[in-house]
């Protein structure tokens, strides 16, 4: 499920959590009442920005009481493990608030 930012701002989140999926591939979720939905940009696609600061400036907006950055280390795929062996999910806080950077720090 997809929940647009614009919906999003209008309600409690519990956890924003943006997720590393690739080496410079960032895409977010809302966590609301244990439900995890994608987080939607203005035109219905999946909110995805190709830096972190980026992404911050984009749910600088919304009200979360959590934010996490999640990163998966790709190291036991390379050595043959097999991924259902261990979810090896580092889950990283990234502090209380987003603020929106201005454009010169990016």
């Amino acid at each position: 499920m997809k929940l647009s930012l614009s919906a999003l701002r209008k309600q409690r989140i519990d956890r924003i959590l943006i997720e590393s999926v690739d080496l410079s591939l960032y895409i977010a979720h809302a966590e609301i009442d244990g439900q995890r939905s994608l987080i939607a940009d203005p035109d219905g696609q999946v909110l995805k920005t190709r830096n972190l600061l980026d992404m911050k400036s984009a749910l600088s907006k919304l009200r979360a009481d959590e934010r996490v950055l999640i990163q998966r280390s790709a190291y036991d795929e390379m050595v043959g493990k097999a991924p259902d062996d261990v979810d090896n999910r580092l889950e990283v806080p990234l502090g209380p608030g987003f603020e929106a950077l201005p454009p010169w720090q990016h």
